[in-house]
């Protein structure tokens, strides 16, 4: 039996000595750490620890928030704050936050009670997403803000890139009808310009079109994805049409 948290400490010394080398941190105090790592199953059972990760999770989603946001802000000023938000939860969601847990085999170090053990919680989503939110709040207590702020950077920063891809071309058809009615208060159209190959490998190109002058084309396995990176192409167009106006 677990009396207190020291002693947990005492006795995973040597995995979370492992734990903070896949981190690229070291903890000044280590309990705070293993507290990241205590989720409430493994508390109730081992009752004289009286702790869990809820608290520290509260604490690291917060943080991650603030310094996602700012990250974004710095390399995408002239991004919009709705992109932005977008942006920013499609890399603080559930299912990002457990697919980057996963890759540091954070569900390895858990402790949890032997019945959510036993029912695969180590690879559950919603408990390692928790608890690397946890993990962050615990860098932060630990390091303060400078010392969080890069350690979101370090593991945050190849994933944006892409997150902000994927953003734009899903919501490339709103954005551009929003321009278009906007200055002109009418919509675009778009037509199939093509279609391709045997029914289980098709390929569509589509062109957006407004005034009967062509704003972009793409192609895609689906119709409604070719339609989005047509928008994505007339979006770019724009982008540079107007910049070379400025100049």
């Amino acid at each position: 039996m677990v009396t207190n948290l020291n002693t947990l400490v005492t006795l995973n010394k040597e995995i979370l000595s492992e734990f903070e080398q896949i981190l690229g941190y070291r903890f000044t105090d280590l309990r705070l750490l293993q507290k990241a790592l205590i989720h409430s199953s493994y508390a109730f059972e081992q009752a004289q620890i009286g702790k869990n990760n809820e608290t520290l999770e509260f604490l690291g989603d917060a943080v991650l928030d603030l310094v996602i946001g700012y990250i974004l802000i710095r390399r995408y000023p002239e991004m919009r704050e709705g992109d932005l938000t977008k942006l920013r939860a499609a890399l603080v969601n559930e299912t990002h936050l457990a697919a980057m847990a996963r890759d540091i085999d954070l569900g390895r170090f858990l402790c949890l009670g032997k019945g959510e053990d036993a029912s695969h919680g180590r690879d559950k989503s919603s408990i390692i997403s928790c608890a690397y939110e946890a993990v962050i709040g615990a860098v932060f207590e630990d390091g303060g803000y400078e010392t969080v702020s890069a350690f979101i950077e370090r593991f945050f920063l190849p994933a944006i890139e892409g997150k902000k891809e994927s953003l734009l071309i899903a919501d490339a058809k709103s954005r551009l009808q929003e321009e278009l009615q906007e200055a002109f208060n009418e919509a675009p159209s778009y037509h199939l310009d093509s279609e391709e190959g045997p029914s289980h490998m098709k390929m569509f190109s589509v062109s957006v079109v407004f005034q009967g002058e062509v704003l972009g084309s793409g192609t895609a396995r689906s119709k409604k994805e070719a339609e989005q990176r047509a928008a994505t192409d007339a979006l770019a167009r724009r982008r540079a049409a107007n910049q070379n106006e400025a100049i």
